[in-house]
């Protein structure tokens, strides 16, 4: 296959991002950022993607979509969304970066994210800092985060991670994130990568689905 089919089959089987499969329909607003947020920090311990998106849908199921929901919510309340996901391993740990990050985002940039963008200058990596500041997000989670904000934070792009480049190179591929972009939408694409990539996806498995 050349690239443009390879990226087509990709997209096909991979090309939900992870905020679409939690139900986020992302917007520059602060309500959906903020959701985003709250994915990211799940995500960011070793647990399968696949749980920590059904914690972000149990959570928003509960009306914990605001930070200033999150940070009055009951523990209780956490502990029981994520328990109904079966995320279970890091449920109190979660439950505290949850409302202290919520308490952060109130008190320092008044519970709307596109006041950290806007500290950032719209600067990816200043950006990936400042998320750094919430609890429980590391670099894979600012990563995470980049990854979907991209899709309403033009500035961010393109954003591709090392993980989604050393897929495309497994791909064959090009994994200049320039390059990559001009493919396809940047969002989508480094998401499917990425799920390719924890797949363990290779061009002959592709090519066998394609097929």
């Amino acid at each position: 296959m050349n690239e443009r089919e390879t990226v087509a089959a990709l997209l096909d089987r991979h090309g939900t991002t992870y905020a679409e499969e939690a139900g986020i329909t992302l917007r520059d607003t602060p309500a959906p950022l903020y959701r985003l947020l709250v994915l990211t920090v799940l995500c960011s311990v070793r647990i399968g993607a696949g749980i920590a998106v059904a914690a972000a849908r149990e959570l928003h199921a509960d009306g914990l979509d605001t930070p200033r929901r999150m940070a009055g919510a009951r523990r209780a309340t956490l502990i029981s969304a994520f328990g109904r996901a079966h995320y279970v391993r890091y449920d109190e740990s979660t439950a505290t970066a949850l409302t202290d990050g919520a308490e952060l985002l109130l008190r320092r940039w008044h519970g709307d994210l596109r006041r950290l963008r806007d500290e950032a200058d719209g600067d990816s990596e200043r950006v990936g800092g400042l998320v750094q500041e919430f609890p429980r997000i590391g670099p894979v989670g600012s990563a995470i985060f980049r990854r979907e904000a991209q899709a309403v934070w033009p500035s961010l792009r393109p954003f591709f991670d090392e993980r989604a480049r050393k897929e495309a190179r497994l791909l064959g591929l090009p994994d200049d994130p320039t390059a990559l972009a001009a493919l396809a939408d940047p969002a989508r694409l480094a998401a499917a990568l990425t799920r390719a990539s924890l797949e363990h996806l290779g061009a002959e498995d592709l090519e066998r689905t394609a097929a």
